[in-house]
């Protein structure tokens, strides 16, 4: 009897688990599509810019694995194969905190992103060696930008 409660918790724990992530992706696939237009600048872009507004932001996302995931870690644990139960479990955080970067660029009306950086750390352990939580810290500098009037050029340019 015990046996069919513990496979009864486990079907639930998966199908609620999949559920709350597709419905994540979803809305990560919603944001993202809203926030396309804030350009995401490397050093070497900045240059085609005119900088009119400079604002040093921060935000953070903390996402835990469902019941099922943990359950199905205790196995791979045990024969330490590759993890990816947490490959889902990061890529929604990062793309989680890449959208409130965006939105919070958007917020400060701005329509750029530079200097993103983003950091991973776990908050929350159950036993040693076990993560069930993560948090996405990330910082950026949120810009005001218009283009100059040189062309933007796929060209490598002679910065002489």
């Amino acid at each position: 009897m015990e046996i069919i409660v513990i496979l009864i918790l486990v079907i639930l724990w998966y199908f609620f688990g999949k559920m709350n992530e597709k419905k994540h992706y979803t809305y990560i696939y919603q944001k993202e599509e809203e926030l396309k237009d804030i350009l995401i600048l490397d050093e070497e872009s900045l240059e085609f810019f005119t900088i009119e507004k400079s604002e040093l932001v921060s935000g953070s996302v903390v996402i835990s694995l469902d019941y099922f995931k943990r359950f199905i870690f205790g196995f791979i644990n045990i024969f330490w194969g590759r993890v990816t139960v947490f490959e889902p479990l990061l890529d929604r955080a990062r793309r989680e905190a890449l959208i409130r970067a965006k939105q919070k660029c958007k917020d400060a009306g701005c329509n750029a992103i530079a200097q993103l950086r983003i950091e991973t750390s776990s908050i929350s352990k159950w036993t040693k060696g076990s993560v069930w939580s993560v948090e996405v810290y990330a910082y950026w500098t949120a810009l005001l930008t218009s283009k100059k009037s040189k062309l933007w050029s796929s060209q490598p340019h002679d910065p002489k």
